[in-house]
């Protein structure tokens, strides 16, 4: 996401607890809740907080980790009421939905140039609904049958190109 957003001539960052996958120049390696990361000035922020909680694919698991739940969904919250004039938040189907609001929108890589289903919902704060780019045919569930292993959660969870370019290129002029 963030690498598209520079491609289009933004000073985008990245926040993560965990290594940039790419270069490390624009990245901010801790936590999103630390004081010199939240108190600059943003324009845009387009969080994905874990899902791991918070997806309904883990909803047999909820009734064992309540408190757990509880913490992302007090994360989530959290970075809803971020201060930034614009706000994206990234979630698959789950409990924010039910716990805290609706989605705005739910998109699928299918609507830009990936042929794969993969429900995703975007809570929108003074951004337009992300209209389509490049509708395809042959959609398949590829991510849900990602093949068990160490990396399973991290490549299920990655943002596809065509999403990340369409959202510099429709909200990155606003």
């Amino acid at each position: 996401m963030r690498d598209a957003f520079l491609r289009h001539g933004h000073d985008a960052w990245s926040c993560d607890l965990l290594p940039s996958e790419g270069s490390m120049e624009y990245h901010l390696y801790t936590d999103i809740r630390n004081p010199k990361v939240w108190s600059q000035q943003w324009d845009l922020m387009i969080a994905f907080p874990p899902c791991t909680y918070l997806a309904s694919s883990g909803a047999r698991w909820w009734s064992w980790r309540r408190s757990d739940q509880e913490r992302a969904l007090n994360f989530v919250w959290w970075l809803m009421n971020f201060p930034a004039d614009k706000i994206a938040i990234e979630n698959p189907i789950g409990i924010i939905s039910t716990r805290i609001r609706k989605p705005d929108q739910i998109i699928h890589p299918w609507q830009f140039g990936h042929g794969e289903t993969k429900a995703t919902c975007l809570w929108l704060k003074n951004l337009p609904l992300l209209k389509p780019t490049n509708i395809v045919e042959g959609r398949k569930p590829r991510v849900h049958y990602e093949s068990p292993g160490p990396n399973r959660w991290k490549n299920r969870s990655r943002t596809y190109l065509g999403i990340a370019e369409a959202m510099a290129e429709q909200w990155g002029l606003i």
